[in-house]
């Protein structure tokens, strides 16, 4: 899961629709005094690995969408984070058969790198900042 604005990312070793809803739970959950200022929606490709989340989306009042088919171009920070956990997940590579330890890694790696657009911030120092402007 990616926040857009700041870029930050969370990971999880899920491969069937309900234990991708509990991921996704689990992180707004931790969240969720800031959540309805943090996160405003949620956006998903059409897999059946994602069909829970539009019931999620009503229990939190998060707003879900679904791109359509064979339209990257409307997941755009999704598909420039996928190819950087390329660099550590081979594609093809189903993420459940890592161990948690190495997707926590790749995942501070992403979240440590820092990014032209967040004027060279980090993602992790982007989202921290935009969690105390919305104390």
């Amino acid at each position: 899961m990616s926040e857009r604005p700041e870029k930050r990312s969370w990971y999880a070793s899920a491969k069937d629709s309900d234990s991708v809803t509990s991921a996704v739970r689990a992180i707004l959950l931790s969240y969720e005094d800031k959540m309805p200022q943090v996160f405003k929606s949620i956006t998903a490709d059409n897999g059946s690995e994602f069909s829970n989340l539009a019931e999620l989306g009503t229990d939190k009042e998060i707003a879900v969408y679904f791109s359509h088919p064979y339209a990257s171009y409307e997941r755009g920070t999704n598909e420039r984070h996928n190819g950087l956990i390329r660099r550590f997940i081979k594609k093809g590579q189903p993420i459940h058969t890592y161990s948690d330890e190495k997707i926590e890694q790749v995942e501070s790696w992403l979240n440590q790198l820092p990014r032209k657009i967040l004027d060279y911030q980090t993602p992790d120092e982007a989202f921290a900042q935009c969690l105390d402007s919305v104390a």
